[in-house]
């Protein structure tokens, strides 16, 4: 099933579109179909799970022939439709309920991340472990458990056989600044070259802390990148930062943030110097648990 919410991204655009062509101010198409100003706004501004009927009658609304119809309605049924993370409500967090939106159907994930382990990669203890560090800030907002299983679910559908192309940058700080117990740290750096040197999709590249990055300021927040089969599903790009993630569909910062993803892939090790960097850290990291020198 391709992302509902790139779905209601597209559908929104179509309706905004539709409605502009004709000249049509959005007052006055919701007093056509006697809905709020407010009930048009979200829709095309994708705010929200559409009602396949209330675009039925926006399309009546715009005098929509009916062979052009059919396919904005079945854009609106599968933008309306509901994954698997629906079934977990709030208890899987609302950050990860959208990142796994995002992902389902995805032909390529290319992620760039600075602080911490991408959490498709990451092992039950780790994601644990990162768990009671946020219930040290405060109550957490999503339930452990069911945000782990979420999250292994998440794992299962873009790391297989039949997932998307999914490529990781990792800075070198995140193996080197360690807020786990070293030696959960150690297991997780060494499920990751078991990930690299097994999964045919999956490439991980290591950005070394004394890299030389040129043409773009360092990024000051992880991000996601993603496309999807069908061209007229938009790309999209995902910002973390500290407390919410922002998607956003639009050109310009689609393209900002490919332009710093390829610009950061020049600066990164090759993938038998990553791997060897992993292995390095692995055991550095192990050795720190046992309480071995050297």
């Amino acid at each position: 099933m391709v992302s509902p919410f790139v779905r209601r991204q597209r559908l929104a655009t179509v309706l905004r579109e539709l409605r502009e062509e004709r000249g049509m101010m959005a007052d006055e198409l919701a007093k056509r179909i006697h809905y709020s100003r407010t009930k048009i706004s979200r829709l095309e501004n994708a705010y929200g799970r559409p009602d396949v009927g209330d675009v039925v009658k926006i399309l009546d609304a715009l005098e929509m022939p009916d062979d052009q119809c059919l396919p904005i309605v079945r854009l609106a049924s599968a933008a309306a439709a509901r994954g698997w993370w629906d079934s977990y409500g709030e208890a899987m967090g609302a950050r990860q309920r959208l990142y796994a939106d995002i992902e389902s159907g995805a032909d390529t994930i290319r992620e760039y991340n600075d602080t911490t382990i991408p959490g498709l990669l990451q092992t039950p203890e780790f994601i644990s472990a990162v768990a009671e560090l946020k219930r040290a800030e405060g109550p957490l907002s999503f339930d452990l458990d069911k945000m782990t299983k979420a999250r292994q679910r998440r794992q299962e559908a873009v790391i297989c056989p039949d997932g998307p192309a999914y490529t990781v940058i990792l800075d070198e700080v995140v193996l080197r600044r360690v807020n786990v117990p070293v030696e959960i740290m150690a297991a997780q750096v060494r499920h990751l070259i078991q990930l690299m040197t097994s999964v045919a999709g999956l490439t991980i590249h290591m950005l070394p802390v004394d890299a030389y990055i040129d043409g773009i300021a360092i990024p000051q927040a992880a991000f996601s990148l993603y496309t999807f089969p069908d061209p007229s599903d938009p790309p999209m790009v995902v910002v973390e930062t500290a407390s919410n993630d922002l998607p956003y569909t639009g050109s310009r910062e689609v393209e900002q943030h490919a332009k710093r993803y390829e610009l950061l892939s020049k600066a990164v090790l090759s993938s038998e110097d990553s791997l060897r960097c992993l292995t390095e850290a692995a055991d550095r990291l192990t050795r720190r648990a046992t309480g071995a020198s050297g």
